[in-house]
């Protein structure tokens, strides 16, 4: 019964309580037809005639239908935050990830009034209120640093404190802009440039590619300043900004700015030959993601009851 109704049914919520009573009508005219004693009196005890018994099934079958919409916004929002949580499993061992959370918001009440009553235009009746459920929320991220891995290679680079790395980042089309890493797994490519392990330039602070010898030895102290033979070479370079809610994910393990993003010196420390693990904790998402299966199931529950339930004021009541 159900899956026929929601085939009829739109995304504007006051034509799907339109189509639902109209629906039901239907279902309850044989009701009508019926003398007022075959109500029965176990399920609807205030009903003293056919109209009244119709009347009061429509209501609680309507009830019933927000009771599916309410799981079925519990559903999607417990999937969007499992989907969240196995981003992060999968990025367990990605270098400098930061993992996401994900929040939930409820919908207003509604329908707490009736106004403009056809049957006394003067009196506003209380209704009482009602909620349809809840609704994703903004996703979060998780800024805190991750613990150093030890490498031992020169151009392992750590960072400790707020701030990124800024890369020239070429994409597919050839376009090239600045994005920002925490990941400073950086590597010599056969010219002498630093680049990332994908081949996307380091740059230093003045925004310049940064060029060495390949033959030569190099070392990278705490302030981020490259020697070779005992002579500097460049700087590397860190971004800050003052608010990470202008920044956003843009895949690839990169951070790009967004309108009103506001750049500002980094105060941080680079730690040659370590790398930033990622910030999951695995048995806590773990954890997580067993508490999320249980509510999905338990939302799922509810629409299964609900439909039968349904099911039964469909095909069973019209024939008592």
């Amino acid at each position: 019964m159900w899956n026929s109704w929601r085939e009829t049914g739109t995304s504007s919520d006051r034509y799907e309580c339109q189509n639902a009573k109209a629906f039901i009508g239907l279902l309850m005219r044989s009701a009508h037809q019926s003398a007022a004693e075959r109500c029965p009196p176990d399920i609807f005890p205030l009903a003293v005639n056919a109209s009244d018994c119709s009347e009061q099934l429509l209501k609680r079958t309507l009830n019933m239908i927000k009771g599916l919409y309410t799981a079925y916004t519990g559903m999607i929002n417990e999937q969007n935050r499992m989907d969240t949580l196995a981003n992060n499993l999968a990025n367990v061992d990605t270098t400098g990830f930061k993992k996401e959370g994900a929040t939930s918001q409820a919908f207003g009440d509604i329908l707490k009034y009736e106004i403009k009553d056809k049957s006394e235009y003067y009196l506003t009746k209380r209704m009482g209120a009602t909620n349809p459920g809840v609704r994703i929320g903004e996703n979060y991220t998780n800024w805190d640093e991750g613990s150093y891995h030890e490498t031992k290679n020169t151009f392992d680079v750590a960072l400790s404190g707020s701030g990124f790395f800024p890369i020239e980042f070429t994409n597919k089309a050839g376009e090239t802009a600045v994005k920002y890493t925490r990941d400073g797994s950086f590597t010599l490519n056969t010219k002498g440039e630093l680049v990332t392990k994908d081949g996307d330039f380091v740059l230093d602070e003045d925004g310049h590619h940064i060029v060495m010898d390949p033959n030569a030895s190099a070392s990278i102290n705490i302030m981020g300043e490259i020697y070779q033979n005992d002579v500097y070479v460049a700087n590397l370079g860190a971004v800050d900004f003052e608010d990470y809610n202008y920044l956003e994910h843009y895949g690839e393990n990169l951070w790009q700015p967004v309108a009103g993003a506001a750049p500002v010196p980094a105060d941080v420390r680079f730690y040659s030959g370590y790398l930033e693990q990622s910030n999951v904790n695995t048995v806590e998402e773990m954890v997580n993601m067993i508490a999320i299966q249980r509510q999905y199931e338990s939302n799922q529950k509810v629409i299964t009851t609900l439909d039968r339930t349904l099911q039964i004021a469909a095909n069973d009541l019209g024939k008592l």
